[in-house]
């Protein structure tokens, strides 16, 4: 588990003054990625439409160019509004297989400083059941922090 605490720290530094969403999406992006090696995919879709999403700043090989909200579980954290911990994709009910190799992922909703949903958070891992709450909850913590200000 990476250690959230350094990881936010890091984060807060290098993002510290910045209000464009690509560029925070990118780093923190960039930052989650290599700070655990559970990360086999890690980046953002962005709300670009009511109802869809498309790909933004990630780390890993290519992602899902675009997912409606009625898809996967990116489009359930987007749908929903809340934080999707699904330990096994294959039994999730739509799940989009961007990459054969995704076992288990983390997707979580953000939001800007009105409270209004700008895209989701995902990270995939290679391995079975590789994210428990403890990561959703600092997750969290870190892109409410990050997402405030914009």
């Amino acid at each position: 588990m990476p250690d959230y605490p350094s990881l936010a720290a890091r984060i807060r530094a290098l993002t510290e003054g910045e209000t464009d969403t690509v560029a925070l999406m990118a780093t923190l992006a960039c930052e989650v990625h290599h700070s655990d090696d559970r990360f086999d995919w890690t980046g953002f879709y962005r709300v670009t439409a009511p109802g869809l999403l498309k790909i933004g700043p990630y780390q890993g090989g290519h992602g899902c160019l675009v997912i409606p909200f009625e898809r996967g579980v990116c489009g359930a954290a987007a749908r929903t509004g809340a934080v999707q911990l699904v330990p096994d994709v294959e039994a999730f009910p739509g799940h989009i297989a961007c990459a054969s190799s995704t076992r288990s992922e983390l997707v979580l909703p953000v939001f800007n400083a009105n409270r209004e949903l700008i895209g989701v958070f995902d990270i995939d891992s290679d391995q079975p059941d590789a994210f428990s709450e403890d990561d959703a909850k600092a997750m969290t913590a870190i892109l409410e922090e990050t997402f405030a200000r914009i």
